[in-house]
């Protein structure tokens, strides 16, 4: 059964809750709350631009995007830096771990398919030409 669609739904879901967390973080009005931010902010537009054009450098140089384990990683780490005081960046960090933990939790359920996106552009280690 094909999921690449309903991933693809949750993954721009993902990047627009996390650009939506961090602009919340720019209400603090701290230097470490407009840096850490500005980076969620960045890392959101990442993911949902991901759904859309794949870059060759990130193939490159984030290839844990391409696999459910890489990216649920990379989700718990970005919901638990919106974790922070504030019911907005609570809530939009809690969605964001809770879907990274369900990407873990889908690397070892074999009967599901990494999206079309995913394995296009997964070349596995080593597998740059040199």
């Amino acid at each position: 059964m094909d999921f690449s669609d309903s991933f693809r739904i949750v993954n721009l879901a993902v990047g627009i809750i996390m650009v939506l967390g961090g602009i919340s973080q720019f209400f603090n009005l701290g230097f470490q709350s407009i840096i850490i931010g500005a980076y969620v902010v960045i890392f959101g537009l990442a993911v949902a631009l991901l759904e859309f054009q794949i870059p060759p450098q990130v193939s490159r140089y984030a290839s844990f995007m391409f696999s459910f384990i890489g990216r649920g990683i990379f989700y718990i780490f970005v919901g638990s830096i919106l974790l922070n005081n504030g019911v907005l960046r609570i809530i939009a960090g809690s969605v964001i771990g809770i879907i990274g933990l369900a990407y873990v939790a889908l690397e070892f359920v074999p009967s599901i398919e990494p999206p079309a996106n995913m394995r296009e552009a997964d070349a596995g280690w080593g597998a740059e030409q040199v």
